[in-house]
């Protein structure tokens, strides 16, 4: 047990009791996200607020101390943004867990930040709405968590990114101040949009504590079609092509090594043929019809095994396979996954890229993703305990997002820049586009004491 003494931890522990964590045993397990060959230090405390006056309680000890604050959802990133730095305050918002107010006239919903995901959308859907941002976590990330990355999903290329669902935002300024940005009005557009900069910003601008969220009526029909291609070229002609016929919610592709990962574990008789599989699903009412043209589009593009349904359940069992696709490949080894996307097109040259790479490194790599937003996962499966083989993934991994860069593509699609991708941020983004954004951070803390090191 640490023995508090005083200074800044025992000023937080004099107003937040007991939220207020020093033990190192207990405090290990809030020093990490889910990005585990990023660095993370040994914080000097641990809070987990219960309520907005507790993160205000926070920040001001530690505006007034000029102690770092790093703030954590959750934990399921996968950048190293929530990792703890050498003396800081890692400041949880997990307890702020309530769903607030749901309007069903209006579509919104109000809720803290530290409620999950899936139970925001178990809790509307019990109303006849749908909140639709469904990142691969979402049975265990938080709506905070999901605003701070600006979180994506399978459905984004239809109904767009977490960003695309807010309305209004409550967040705690670095010195303990509060601020509201938005409205709950359909439209808005006066002053600067202080929301969509909070959105992403990954914790560097302010501690997010609550928002209100917009939702939609939940579609009452949907199809799905699975597709196996002989490589992923053909799956991509497929998508592109789909494109041109309907306007499916999401299509998913998965290549060989994660076909048989996907196997291997699950047992779902998956063609391991195949050089690819895609999973669409369609939804409203013309769902039936847009199945049926994107199954023949997937035809028209050399599929060699199709299958469609229109039946809900059977929908969303056939979808577990793309769900579990990385649980399947972390059984096979220790996992370095990125987040690449590129433009839809291009696709196949960054498929090509990776494989290429695989076999360059001597590497197990394992691709899936949102083949309709060119959001690509190409995770590096190796043996961490090997020297060899960590440089190996690391050097993969490298030339993995310089290839992307070259194809005009983004280095991050959903999971934020974090610690992981800082340094390839500056040649996306440009020097001086650099500068405004380090500008922005300085007035919103001046101190630097929010994140640092981390996103921009």
């Amino acid at each position: 047990m640490t023995v508090v003494t005083g200074g800044p931890v025992a000023d937080l522990v004099a107003e937040l009791g007991d939220a207020v964590m020093t033990d190192g045993d207990t405090m290990i397990s809030y020093t990490r996200d889910q990005a585990l060959l990023c660095p993370s230090g040994l914080p000097l405390a641990v809070v987990r607020a219960r309520t907005v006056d507790h993160v205000v309680a926070t920040l001001k000890t530690a505006h007034r101390h000029g102690i770092p604050v790093v703030t954590r959802g959750a934990g399921t990133g996968l950048a190293g943004g929530a990792n703890a730095i050498d003396g800081c305050i890692v400041l949880s918002t997990e307890k702020l867990d309530r769903i607030l107010a749901v309007d069903e006239q209006s579509r919104t919903a109000t809720v803290e930040a530290g409620v999950i995901n899936g139970d925001l959308a178990t809790a509307v859907g019990a109303r006849g709405l749908w909140y639709v941002p469904d990142p691969g976590s979402r049975a265990v990330s938080t709506i905070g968590g999901n605003l701070a990355t600006d979180a994506g999903g399978a459905c984004c290329a239809k109904y767009g990114v977490t960003g695309d669902h807010v309305a209004r935002i409550k967040a705690v300024l670095a010195d303990g101040r509060i601020i509201h940005t938005g409205a709950v009005t359909r439209k808005n557009v006066a002053g600067l949009n202080l929301t969509r900069l909070l959105v992403g910003s990954e914790g560097t601008l302010a501690v997010i504590v609550e928002a209100t969220v917009r939702l939609r009526r939940t579609p009452v029909h949907t199809a799905t079609v699975v597709a196996a291609f002989p490589d992923t070229v053909q799956a991509v002609d497929a998508v592109l092509a789909i494109q041109a016929v309907a306007d499916p919610s999401l299509v998913e592709l998965m290549d060989r090594t994660t076909i048989a990962a996907v196997n291997d574990m699950t047992r779902m008789g998956l063609d391991e043929t195949a050089g690819a599989l895609l999973l669409i699903q369609c939804d409203g009412d013309a769902a039936e019809a847009e199945a049926q043209r994107s199954a023949d589009a997937c035809r028209a593009a050399a599929a060699t095994e199709l299958y469609v349904s229109t039946d809900a359940a059977e929908g969303d069992a056939l979808m577990q396979a793309r769900r579990v696709a990385l649980t399947a490949l972390e059984r096979r080894g220790s996992t370095l996954l990125d987040d690449l996307a590129v433009p839809v097109p291009r696709l196949p040259h960054m498929l090509d890229a990776i494989s290429r790479i695989a076999d360059r490194h001597r590497l197990l790599i394992g691709t899936f993703g949102h083949a309709a937003d060119g959001n690509l996962h190409p995770t590096i499966v190796f043996d961490a305990a090997d020297p060899d083989a960590a440089d190996r993934a690391h050097r993969a991994f490298d030339e993995m997002v310089t290839r992307c860069l070259a194809l005009g593509g983004s280095i991050t699609g959903e999971h934020g820049v974090g610690s992981l991708k800082r340094r390839y941020l500056e040649p996306m983004i440009g020097s001086v586009e650099r500068s405004l954004m380090t500008g922005i951070k300085a007035a919103f803390d001046p101190t630097g004491i929010l994140n640092p090191g981390r996103a921009i």
